[in-house]
């Protein structure tokens, strides 16, 4: 079969299935209100904040709060996109069908990336402009330096939520596995290793906390990160490297 009559299969696929159309809208919904709720409490506690706060105060990065739970979306998202042939028993007749598994596996994740890849924006963007707009005088405007790149980097970072995910099922092909070890370490131990004294400077280094800085502009007075948004992003990147490499690997020697 074909590349391109791959991908078509793929995106009917995908688009057929009513799971994955409702994840990315409740990505886009979570993130955009909370990050708007949580904007409008920090415009009413500026005030109240101490010095270090104020001069820290990075409004750009304030709209994306709500993405800690819009990535909970994308992570289903790219799991199911893998790991719901396993569960139905359909991977079979894919890989009958293309028994090229790598052609199979890239051609799924190139039209999943690129489907997150258009929510991924529409979101950012969304969240960045009604995230400003609750914020009142504090607000930064999408010329200023470096708003244009922490927003487009908002959509590239759940763009590369769900593709990780997606590599991470690719191995454990298990929805409920991948989930359970995916929720836990982004919710979980992501959060611990990175406010923990003692295990700060290995979270920084963890795929979430690292793509995040993408979408700061004003840096902490107190960081150390010993890299900047677009080292962040690269380190986001290899993460994502590595978890698709394993998928590949494993799919290449394991029977369906």
């Amino acid at each position: 079969m074909a590349t391109s009559q791959v991908i078509r299969s793929e995106w009917t696929k995908i688009r057929s299935v009513a799971s994955t159309v409702w994840t990315l809208s409740l990505a886009v919904v979570v993130t955009v209100a909370l990050g708007m709720l949580i904007a409008l409490l920090s415009k009413n506690e500026f005030d109240n904040m101490d010095r270090e706060d104020q001069l820290s105060f990075d409004p750009t990065f304030i709209s994306f709060a709500g993405m800690s739970l819009g990535q909970l979306a994308m992570i289903v998202f790219g799991v199911l996109v893998v790991s719901n042939e396993y569960s139905t028993g359909m991977i079979r007749t894919s890989l009958a069908a293309v028994p090229q598994r790598g052609s199979f596996l890239f051609s799924k994740i190139a039209v999943a990336a690129g489907l997150s890849l258009l929510v991924g924006l529409f979101t950012s963007f969304v969240t960045f402009f009604l995230g400003q707009s609750m914020l009142g005088e504090h607000k930064a405007s999408i010329g200023d330096e470096g708003v244009l790149r922490a927003v487009i980097g908002g959509g590239l970072y759940m763009t590369l939520i769900a593709v990780f995910s997606m590599g991470v099922a690719a191995m454990l092909r298990s929805p409920m596995l991948s989930l359970g070890i995916l929720m836990p370490f982004f919710f979980l131990v992501s959060n611990i290793l990175g406010n923990v004294p003692a295990t700060k400077k290995i979270g920084r280094y963890l795929p979430d906390q690292a793509g995040s800085k993408i979408m700061q502009v004003v840096t902490p007075v107190d960081n150390d990160t010993p890299y900047g948004p677009w080292g962040g992003l690269g380190i986001m990147v290899l993460w994502v490297i590595a978890a698709l490499a394993g998928g590949f690997v494993l799919l290449k020697k394991r029977d369906a």
